[in-house]
């Protein structure tokens, strides 16, 4: 009898991956939008998933082990079954993506991956394949739906990144210093993440935590956050409330669910559990929020304040070494002194205050 109908089944996506972790957040993000999701970890079992039955659009990850993806990609056009299928290349980078497109790659999106980047270029090829495929595709009345969800999600996306702009405007309003910390900071603690885990940075939402770490001072009274000396108990206890703060001042927002509001909330939480605010201790503690502490605790020791002198980078590093299974996971400690070249070349480049 054939398959039925597109317009009275599901669009089926085949994502092929050797990445478990994002195939299941692709599968997630694809599923919540009524697509019907297949995953593969290797070529070999994408065959078996393509002889089932074939996708409406294939996702393609060119870095795949064993036969990878450009060459997976130029046997797929070869084969009269699979030559028009669409197909959307994950590339860790331009050229790796420039050779998929080669290949014959619909398109090609690069990590880190935005899932909605992925949802608007799954429903432009599935309305691009109905197009082609004249009665089997859907209506014209399916396709203009379909344009309205993909400018509907466009313009949330928008509102939700001004909303989150917007607040990060009014913190450095009040902290000069926030937007100069906020791009070192991030930057170590990309570098950082490269050496432990490099697909973490595959989730977007991990980018913001690392920007939005601090907008819970958004919260915090002028006399306690501009304070020029140290703070007082009571200060002390105020200030630790900012990562509640900022989880509930943007939490809700999709840009940060997941991993991204773990950075936010657990950042000043410790290996020991002496942490805030939750007083977390070792694998308790979100991975990502372990690796971002080390990134802010070297930023915040080489920076200068009102009431004490910035510490050389060498000492600071010694001071994180020695809090090394105290306050600091172990082994992200330890990949801080293996990319601390890479590491310190970011800190030159945008160098903190220095003492007067």
């Amino acid at each position: 009898m054939g398959e039925p109908n597109v317009i009275n089944r599901a669009r089926r996506v085949l994502v092929v991956d050797d990445d478990r972790a994002l195939c299941e957040m692709l599968r997630a993000v694809l599923e919540l939008e009524g697509l019907d999701v297949m995953t593969a970890h290797h070529v070999i079992e994408a065959e078996k998933r393509l002889a089932e039955a074939l996708p409406d659009v294939l996702v393609l990850d060119i870095g795949l082990p064993g036969i990878d993806g450009v060459f997976y990609c130029e046997r797929l056009r070869e084969s009269l079954r699979t030559r028009r299928l669409p197909i959307i290349a994950i590339s860790g980078s331009e050229e790796a993506g420039r050779r998929a497109r080669l290949a014959g790659a619909n398109a090609v999106l690069i990590k880190p991956l935005d899932p909605l980047h992925l949802l608007a270029t799954v429903d432009k090829l599935c309305a691009a394949r109905a197009v082609e495929g004249g009665g089997d595709g859907p209506s014209p009345d399916i396709l203009r739906l379909i344009g309205i969800g993909q400018r509907q999600h466009e313009l949330l996306t928008d509102a939700y990144r001004q909303i989150l702009e917007s607040l990060l405007d009014a913190l450095e309003s009040r902290h000069a210093e926030t937007s100069a910390h906020s791009r070192r900071v991030s930057a170590y603690a990309t570098k950082l993440t490269l050496e432990l885990d490099p697909s973490l940075l595959d989730d977007p939402t991990v980018e913001w935590g690392f920007l939005l770490h601090d907008i819970g001072k958004i919260g915090i009274p002028d006399h306690v956050l501009l304070k020029p000396g140290p703070l007082d108990t009571a200060e002390r206890r105020c200030i630790e409330t900012h990562p509640l703060i900022g989880h509930r001042l943007v939490g809700h927002i999709p840009f940060v669910q997941g991993r991204g509001i773990e950075i936010i909330r657990s950042h000043h939480e410790r290996w020991d559990g002496r942490g805030y605010p939750d007083g977390l201790e070792s694998g308790r503690i979100p991975f990502a929020a372990r690796i971002f502490a080390v990134a802010d605790a070297l930023d915040a020791m080489t920076d200068a304040r009102p009431y004490r002198d910035s510490l050389r980078w060498a000492d600071a590093i010694d001071e994180i070494v020695r809090m090394r299974g105290t306050q600091f996971d172990p082994d992200v400690v330890d990949a801080l002194t293996a990319a601390e070249p890479d590491i310190k070349t970011s800190h030159e480049n945008n160098p903190p205050r220095v003492a007067a």
